[in-house]
């Protein structure tokens, strides 16, 4: 399959989420195909969630493809799988901070699971997230720094989350990284209630202290 049969996999038409799904590394898969050939690839255990709930979106922040497998395994709640990764490959024999390309391995392994498997129309999102994109230690300049972050506009506003029966947010994660914090803290101001869990332990409602670039910066809670 090309990157844009697969992404029409991971985003099809008639999927309100649909939108979320950055195209990044969908185009390079195209340009890399060939080397997406072994992936020891098999979607997790979900031991966290007790029942369905379709008022609860979960992000799943894990390292690289991690998020991809569990982001299939829940389908098997009810949940579609949304992938946000906007990460950059960097070119062939450069060394590089994160390893997007894994990314699309994932993407592509992932993309024959979900063909065949069946997920309603108005199925609640799980957004899933590389937290490798935090890694920004370069052993010396030759290091391609292809980190990044999530913003804002990456997600769907509380606004349209309210919209469509959204009330609840879970995070699932090794930790809450600042970026996802930082979208997040907006959305709890606004009665969206956010909990975390470490895949281990029940998710446990979690209160977002105002994030200190906000503080500094003076930004305004909407």
């Amino acid at each position: 399959m090309t990157g844009r049969e697969i992404y029409k996999i991971w985003a099809p038409t008639s999927c309100i989420w649909s939108p979320w799904v950055r195209p990044v590394p969908f185009v390079a898969i195209d340009d890399h195909y060939e080397n997406h050939e072994f992936i020891n690839f098999c979607p997790n255990q979900i031991t966290y969630l007790e029942k369905f709930d379709k008022s609860t979106a979960i992000i799943v922040d894990l390292p690289g493809y991690e998020s991809i497998e569990e982001g299939i395994a829940l389908t098997n709640f009810g949940y579609r799988p949304i992938p946000l990764y906007n990460g950059t490959n960097e070119q062939p024999g450069v060394m590089a901070t994160t390893n997007n390309r894994e990314i699309e391995l994932g993407l592509i392994w992932g993309s024959y699971i979900l063909s065949n498997t069946k997920i309603k129309k108005d199925a609640p999102p799980v957004f899933l997230l590389d937290s490798n994109r935090m890694n920004r230690y370069q052993m010396n300049h030759s290091v391609f720094d292809n980190s990044w972050d999530i913003y804002h506009q990456d997600m769907p506003s509380k606004d349209f989350f309210k919209k469509n029966g959204i009330k609840k947010i879970i995070v699932r994660g090794i930790k809450f990284n600042i970026d996802l914090q930082r979208i997040l803290y907006k959305f709890q101001k606004n009665n969206i209630k956010i909990y975390y869990t470490d895949g281990y332990s029940s998710p446990k409602e979690y209160i977002i202290k105002k994030p200190k670039e906000d503080n500094l910066k003076k930004v305004k809670d909407n």
